[in-house]
């Protein structure tokens, strides 16, 4: 391993988080924040919801009441006047389909002067469920949706109509009380109505696109689920008021920002990368070859969310397959590195948040025993990665922002 380019990869990534964190942002979305003179509830969804339901307890000094739903191992401790419940993701469980329940009873005596705080964060859609179909019906087209490379606008496509507080239903059930919703996006353009499947705001797609969806990804659903598709969700919600707190692009600046203080000539390609993680890591690797021998240090970086079809049965997510896609591409550059990760600090079913290669890692597994080619084909990006020190580890972070991956070049100091 080019121990150079790992530490300037460990650099970049640490300081790409740091500034993502959203502390700073709920605070500044809470200066517009005024309640009604009643009780303020608060409801924080998604793998960021303790590190926003913490900073705005700290912000505004007390809640009436609360509840944080997040994924299992983001609660990081207690706080006043708040339940904290950690459920499943990215296929829900029993925890979320109960943890939904317990936020619906909580707002539905509200009065017009009440308020309910909604925070908001990427991974809503599994953590933050009242299923109109028999749970165990809604966990398998999730899971077929996941294991068929579905994009996550299609996922919430279909969801948000199986669902009774996804694609506004929420908010609708919030009323006659108000909302104030501070929304940290994890989808590329920050569509409100998707983020999380939108529970409180106005639902933009449509019965048709749900359909759609079913058939080109070959869905096995029930009568009643295809009943559900068929149901238009709100259009219009008059109780909401809306802030979003940050995205992929502010991801995108801090580790183009970091690349230049490091010393690398540094592009940004895109904040909007959407294609198959596979795809993405070679492309990375092949830009690299382009540029090599150009001299001066050199950084590529992309953010957005790549898919994986699943094909195997091995461990992984999509930015280790970003990285271990990369790894054949640049075999033999010994000044060259790709890393991608997710923000959240996690990847996939794992508690890796991605991966790292280099010129080196190729021959390393090769050399394990391991054929890149066939791990691959496995989905065990994991594995291969683990063999030879490439996962990075940050543990759950508090935010969730997108993922954003860089290639770097090194061409002497």
């Amino acid at each position: 391993m080019n121990t150079q380019l790992r530490r300037d990869a460990d650099q970049i990534i640490a300081a790409s988080l740091k500034a993502v964190m959203p502390d700073e942002a709920v605070h500044n979305a809470l200066k517009d924040f005024k309640p009604s003179g009643g009780k303020t509830i608060m409801v924080a969804v998604g793998k960021a919801a303790w590190q926003m339901a913490k900073a705005a307890v700290e912000t505004l000094g007390r809640v009436d009441g609360g509840i944080v739903i997040t994924k299992y191992g983001h609660v990081k401790g207690v706080l006043p006047r708040v339940v904290c419940f950690e459920a499943g993701h990215p296929v829900p469980d029993e925890n979320s389909f109960m943890a939904a329940k317990m936020a619906i009873d909580m707002v539905d005596s509200l009065r017009e002067n009440d308020t309910v705080l909604f925070l908001l964060s990427g991974g809503g859609s599994a953590l933050f469920e009242l299923p109109l179909i028999p749970p165990g019906d809604l966990q398998n087209i999730t899971g077929q949706l996941l294991s068929r490379g579905a994009d996550i606008v299609e996922m919430n496509t279909v969801r948000k109509r199986l669902s009774g507080v996804k694609g506004g239903r929420f908010a609708q059930k919030c009323a006659p009380a108000r909302v104030f919703s501070v929304v940290l996006s994890d989808i590329v353009g920050d569509p409100l109505d998707m983020i999380a499947s939108g529970p409180a705001s106005p639902d933009t797609s449509t019965c048709a696109q749900a359909a759609a969806v079913v058939k080109k990804y070959g869905l096995d659903i029930s009568s009643r689920a295809m009943e559900l598709l068929n149901v238009e969700t709100p259009k219009e919600l008059n109780n909401v008021e809306t802030r979003i707190t940050g995205s992929v692009r502010e991801l995108c600046a801090a580790a183009v920002r970091e690349c230049r203080a490091l010393g690398y000539r540094t592009v940004l390609l895109t904040d909007r990368l959407c294609c198959e993680a596979r795809e993405a890591g070679s492309f990375l690797a092949s830009i690299l070859k382009t540029y090599e021998g150009e001299g001066g240090n050199l950084a590529f970086v992309a953010g957005g969310e790549t898919v994986v079809h699943v094909t195997g049965h091995g461990l992984g997510g999509r930015n280790q397959e970003i990285a271990l896609s990369a790894a054949a591409g640049i075999r033999g550059m010994d000044a060259a590195a790709v890393f991608s990760l997710g923000s959240d600090g996690t990847d996939g079913p794992t508690d890796a948040a991605g991966g790292y290669v280099d010129g080196t890692t190729a021959g390393e597994l090769e050399r394990l025993g391991w054929d890149v080619s066939a791990a691959l084909r496995d989905n065990d990006a994991y594995h291969a990665l683990g063999a030879v020190g490439g996962l990075i580890i940050t543990g759950p972070t508090g935010t969730n922002v997108n993922d954003v991956s860089v290639a770097l070049l090194r061409g002497g100091d």
